[in-house]
């Protein structure tokens, strides 16, 4: 009796090699050692002013525009303010009402096999925030190396409707982002994350209900699982009388249930206002016009062409393409007088398994 209403944010740390607004350099949060790589700009220290890192905005810039966005050439930084211990300014630097990009898009295989277009509403930049570790003893301890390192914020339109199609769509932002060589992909380290916003409604509603989100998601089977659970949950809260509340809810990879963890804030809760340590960001047009030409053969493209130049079938397609390197390393091959068919059968059935062993 229910349709779900799903829409995903997606936070990618930026292959920079400094963060976001000093000079930090940008280090493996979970190898490195604790608070080695921070300064007094990303502890948050006062009178200390931060600076826009011009390689971050390159690799949103490519973002936007490999997800069909529209370019804003004025955009503004904010401050979205908020206290908790991994934040040491109290107050998180992003982007709110003048993002980078906006109005894309992005077409995935629904459950039931068609093409559907899944609407892309902002790509914006921001800054991370630092690392906590609960203690089971109690207390927490905090790593600040990955405090102000560059983030990028993809949010989506509500236009998802199963756990499925949210899995296959984070998993397209995925592909793209390692294939833009913008973000590694890695979700175990947490560089990539993924947060979906559920309600459901009655079928043929055009309203929405109240929603959940979901943390602690570090697969694309959990992305899937928790947001199907999350479904149910309040399908049966609806159906016994109840009402859902709207709240953050982490996902138990164990017990494969969601919990409570805390209300989920408004944007007035945030206060955002523009950063008035920084100038607005004009981006000008040369400059998009040179990164979009620079832009690599995405997915989509490489699929098809691997279809209609090399004669392989859509699965054979996919495998192959699924990864850059994989993909420039078959071209090689068949340029190198490989026959198409035959040597995409040897990379996915014999290269691949040579390559697990």
């Amino acid at each position: 009796d229910y349709e779900a209403v799903i829409g995903l944010e997606i936070h990618a740390e930026m292959l920079t090699d400094s963060k976001m607004f000093c000079g930090c350099r940008v280090v493996d949060s979970v190898e490195a050692s604790p608070n080695t790589a921070v300064c007094p700009v990303c502890l948050g220290m006062p009178g200390m002013l931060p600076v826009i890192n011009k390689r971050a905005v390159e690799f949103a810039l490519r973002v936007g525009l490999a997800l069909n966005c529209e370019i804003q050439p004025h955009n503004i930084f904010a401050r979205k303010s908020y206290f908790y211990p991994d934040l040491p300014k109290a107050y998180q630097i992003s982007q709110y009402e003048l993002p980078l990009a906006r109005n894309g898009w992005l077409d995935i295989v629904s459950d039931s096999g068609q093409t559907r277009r899944i609407r892309i509403r902002r790509v914006h930049m921001e800054e991370d925030t630092g690392k906590l570790t609960h203690l089971e003893a109690g207390g927490s301890l905090v790593d600040y190396n990955r405090s102000g390192v560059p983030l990028l914020e993809i949010v989506s339109e509500p236009d998802i409707r199963s756990g499925e199609e949210a899995r296959a769509y984070s998993s397209k932002i995925r592909q793209i982002l390692r294939y833009l060589e913008v973000n590694s992909g890695d979700m175990e380290k947490g560089v990539l994350r993924v947060e979906p916003n559920i309600s459901i409604r009655p079928v043929g509603s055009s309203g929405f209900g109240i929603r959940t989100e979901l943390k602690n998601l570090n697969s694309f089977r959990s992305l899937a699982d928790g947001t199907d659970y999350e479904i149910a949950r309040q399908a049966e809260i609806l159906d016994a009388g109840g009402e859902v509340v709207q709240e953050t809810r982490g996902w138990h990879d164990t017990r494969r249930v969601t919990f409570s963890q805390r209300i989920k804030e408004e944007a007035d809760d945030y206060r955002y206002f523009a950063e008035p340590d920084l100038p607005p960001l004009e981006i000008d047009e040369a400059w998009i016009v040179s990164v979009k030409a620079a832009l690599p053969e995405l997915p989509d493209a490489k699929i098809a062409r691997f279809e209609q130049a090399y004669g392989l079938s859509a699965y054979d397609a996919q495998v192959i393409a699924e990864d850059r390197e994989v993909a420039a390393w078959y071209d090689a091959a068949v340029d190198a007088g490989g026959e198409p068919k035959r040597t995409a059968n040897w990379v996915i059935n014999e290269l691949f398994r040579l390559m697990n062993e």
